[in-house]
């Protein structure tokens, strides 16, 4: 298959090199986890657990369906529920109240339509179900200058809404700029006396927040609410818990897999990080139907980040070059040529990619491989044409030139592609394709991947980025490039969030899976290069979802 990539200069041989003094150094700190995820080994079944579960579903249910889709209460009752991570056990039920609060929801309500709080939890829930509403409906809290007016300083929970919902602005939409400036200003001024829900979604809004993430931090907030409801509170408690002894026993399979394969004594110098790896997967679905998804997709994001370490640092520009031929051929069985150490890697991508085939053949879908290599051989084109730019020093002098090469070498765009399988009869052949002719939402996942991971990886990451790229271009100084790169990655969330309102194409439930991929790079890129650093913040996040249980 043809990788549209070409080298924008000619490559550096090593051959006449001594091979040791052309590879670029740097180490990584090892694996905080170890072993520690092979303790979950046992296969027992909580049967009482998951009748009780079962019951309190129920409960949670009936208060769903008594609940009339026209009352405020309807409101609060779906966002606590989406907010307590128990969302996915009813999204039938949520679609038809939303549904309905859609169809009717330009009806004149009395008080509601004069109450900050409600028109803008009613606004984000419909955009976060795919639903247009005009940004018109902030219109009546602007004062005769036209700005919002500052009554509304005092009243914080409405402020906090309308934070909430101008996170699914999209292009063009200058009151919903206007808000996020408004609210942000005063909720940030009154953190002194303000909720942790408030001081955490300053740093962390719903929608960019992971749901298991998500979920745990309200959990907490909401059982100090005095008003809270026992029957979701007990269920949510329940239901995490269970969920995370899941999680725990696939990330021990995941773990056994990653030490069979020894890449510690035989790759030395790659980053150990299958736990983060994991949880980077479990943003994109949590789900108990995506076991087989999370497994493969963890194993895929583990390749390749081995993959990326052996261009990055390791492999001499000769030894890719044998490397990438051969992943252009496709031919597992030549590997004569290749260095012991990529052979070791090229057999467990092979492995890989079979047990891809094999899980497609099963749901009938072996188009769907076809696909998957595409992605992967682009993916390692980019690898290749970026590790000739860092040995030929060469930083590419326009940012578009670096942007069509950098945007593959993401990843993102083979994670989106590779996340469908598994996912049974959502994903069809259009799908596929969707993915594969980059889509809106794709290539802007794609653009917040590369970007953040630039700036998190400027100053200590020996390849070109996008900080330099743009500094050269603009001839501006580090800190003008951030903030003008940081508005690229401000206008990609809006390109996804304009994607997601009236999606045909796909189900929405396939386009969550690359908003789960965008949340999950905000993460871990937000605050510096949280996943190759994973031993501070990321560490204490992984132990609430995956170590610690929630007191029940």
């Amino acid at each position: 298959m043809d990788i549209q990539i070409h080298a924008s200069a000619a490559p550096i041989s090593t051959k006449n090199i001594g091979i040791e003094e052309t590879r670029r150094s740097i180490t990584y700190h090892p694996s905080v986890w170890g072993d520690y995820f092979l303790a979950y080994t046992s296969n027992d079944i909580y049967e009482h657990e998951e009748q009780e579960r079962q019951r309190q579903k129920e409960e949670v249910k009936n208060l769903l369906e008594v609940i009339p889709d026209d009352s405020l209460h309807k409101l609060d009752l779906i966002d606590t529920i989406q907010c307590l991570g128990i969302g996915y056990h009813f999204e039938t039920e949520i679609e038809k109240s939303l549904k309905f609060i859609y169809h009717t929801c330009h009806v004149n309500h009395d008080e509601q339509d004069s109450d900050l709080r409600t028109i803008a939890l009613r606004f984000r829930l419909l955009r976060q179900e795919g639903y247009y509403v005009s940004c018109d409906v902030f219109n009546k809290f602007k004062d005769h200058q036209g700005k919002f007016d500052e009554s509304l300083i005092t009243n914080l929970q409405g402020l906090l809404s309308l934070y909430e919902a101008a996170q699914f602005r999209v292009h063009g939409e200058e009151i919903l700029e206007e808000a996020l400036k408004f609210t942000t200003t005063y909720l940030d001024s009154s953190l002194t006396h303000m909720s942790r829900q408030v001081s955490e979604a300053l740093e962390m809004p719903i929608h960019k927040t992971l749901t298991r993430l998500g979920a745990r931090n309200f959990l907490s907030i909401y059982q100090q609410d005095e008003s809270h409801n026992d029957i979701l509170l007990n269920f949510a408690k329940l239901d995490f818990n269970l969920l995370q002894n899941m999680h725990q026993k696939e990330l021990s399979h995941i773990t056994r897999w990653w030490k069979s394969l020894e890449f510690g004594s035989k790759l030395p110098f790659a980053r150990d990080r299958v736990v983060e790896c994991y949880f980077w997967i479990l943003a994109v679905y949590f789900e108990p139907e995506y076991s087989i998804s999370r497994k493969i997709l963890t194993k895929v994001i583990t390749m390749f980040s081995v993959i990326d370490d052996i261009y990055d640092v390791y492999g001499t520009l000769d030894e890719l070059t044998l490397f990438t031929d051969a992943t252009e051929r496709w031919n597992f069985n030549d590997m004569d040529e290749l260095p012991l150490y990529m052979k070791y890697c090229f057999e467990a991508l092979s492995d890989v990619c079979v047990e891809i085939a094999e899980e497609l053949e099963k749901r009938s879908k072996g188009y769907g491989i076809r696909y998957v290599i595409k992605e992967m051989q682009k993916l390692l084109g980019a690898y290749f044409e970026e590790a000739k730019w860092a040995y030929n020093r060469h930083i590419p002098t326009h940012m578009e030139e670096y942007m069509k090469v950098a945007l593959i070498s993401s990843g993102y765009m083979m994670l989106s592609t590779t996340c469908l399988v598994g996912m049974g009869e959502l994903v069809t052949e259009e799908a596929f394709n969707w993915i594969s002719t980059e889509s809106i939402a794709a290539k802007a996942s794609s653009i917040i991947a590369r970007l953040m991971d630039d700036m998190a990886g400027h100053g200590f990451e020996q390849k070109v980025s996008a900080v330099e790229c743009y500094m050269n271009e603009k001839g501006v100084s580090k800190e003008e490039a951030f903030t003008e790169l940081q508005k690229l990655v401000t206008n990609a969330w809006k390109d996804i969030n304009q994607e997601c309102l009236h999606q045909t194409v796909v189900p929405m439930a396939i386009l969550m899976r690359v908003v789960n991929l965008a949340r999950a790079i905000n993460l871990l890129y937000r605050d510096g290069d949280g996943y190759t650093n994973s031993k501070t913040k990321l560490r204490g996040l992984i132990a609430d979802v995956l170590v610690e249980p929630v007191k029940i």
